[in-house]
């Protein structure tokens, strides 16, 4: 019989946890495949690794790994994927925004020959308007920007085929960016249209400055845009400088030039600081990113790994 494990990333989920896990074993009764879910406790500071634990007590078919510390979704998912060996791999969140109903039609598609089946949100239910436009406009600006196409209002929610988990496996750079890297692999994929629920417990440990930093992150993992950009700003600030010297000169030549021009010379002196301070930034990011790289530290560290029994 084919294998499917559930990898479910979680920190501080506790409250929900129960619940999500009722819906997912309601879930495998009605696949032919042999399930398995793997709950990964991202440093969590409540009980959930208790809860996870409990959970494990009562049903053979659940796995727990705890990493050391809270290391971020992203490297709790990658460590959840390696210690998968199934033949498809669903990954899911444990707040319930993301129906686990829907891997049945996830194993529909992975069945008739998709690698990567993934969901995309036709709506987003229980998230303020910021949120959604801020969310909306990130999906377009990285779509634009990326040399790999990041499909739009799509998570993390996904199955993956056995090959594509190797190859998913293979990468190991620091800074990740999950979207992307699924995307990345290539592979058969296939998009499936949801709408998406509030959540179920508790509050998302999501902040914007969170997400601006993971936007940042999504951005300089998969495009060298920002570089280039920063590039064309200042070439077009040295032509505009250029040419507004050659005024002056042409100024002074022609009409004569008083001791005056302070406002001009300290809003020209600020234009151009800023925009150095701004591609010294862009610059920095990307040899910030190539420093943790250089390091060679582990993605994540393990506390503690149970298997199926």
């Amino acid at each position: 019989m084919q294998t499917l494990t559930v990898v479910v990333p979680a920190y501080n989920e506790s409250e929900g946890l129960r619940e999500f896990h009722a819906r997912l074993v309601a879930v495998f009764a009605g696949l032919d495949l042999d399930c398995s879910v793997l709950y990964v406790d991202d440093g969590s500071d409540d009980d959930t690794f208790a809860v996870m634990r409990s959970l494990a007590a009562n049903d053979a078919r659940v796995a727990t790994l705890r990493l050391s510390r809270n290391f971020g979704k992203e490297l709790a998912l990658t460590a959840g994927l390696d210690h998968t060996d199934a033949d498809a791999v669903v990954v899911i969140d444990a707040d319930l925004q993301d129906p686990p109903e829907l891997i049945r039609e996830f194993v529909a598609h992975w069945r008739a020959g998709c690698d990567v089946v993934y969901g995309t949100r036709a709506s987003r239910d229980g998230e303020t308007r910021l949120k959604k436009l801020t969310a909306s406009t990130f999906y377009r600006v990285i779509g634009r920007l990326s040399d790999t196409p990041v499909p739009r209002d799509t998570g993390d929610f996904r199955l993956l085929s056995r090959r594509a988990v190797d190859a998913l496996k293979r990468v190991r750079e620091r800074q990740r960016f999950m979207k992307g890297l699924f995307t990345w692999v290539g592979f058969r994929q296939k998009a499936v249209v949801y709408a998406r629920d509030p959540r179920f417990a508790g509050a998302t440990k999501w902040n914007y400055w969170k997400l601006w930093n993971f936007a940042i992150d999504g951005i300089t993992s998969f495009s060298g845009a920002p570089l280039k950009l920063a590039t064309y700003l200042g070439l077009g600030v040295a032509v505009l400088s250029f040419v507004f010297g050659l005024w002056i000169v042409a100024k002074a030549l022609l009409f004569g030039d008083p001791v005056q021009g302070y406002p001009t010379i300290m809003v020209t002196i600020l234009f151009l600081g800023g925009v150095q301070l701004i591609a010294l930034g862009v610059i920095g990011e990307y040899l910030g990113r190539l420093y943790v790289e250089s390091k060679q530290r582990p993605l994540y560290l393990v506390d503690e790994y149970q298997p199926t029994r």
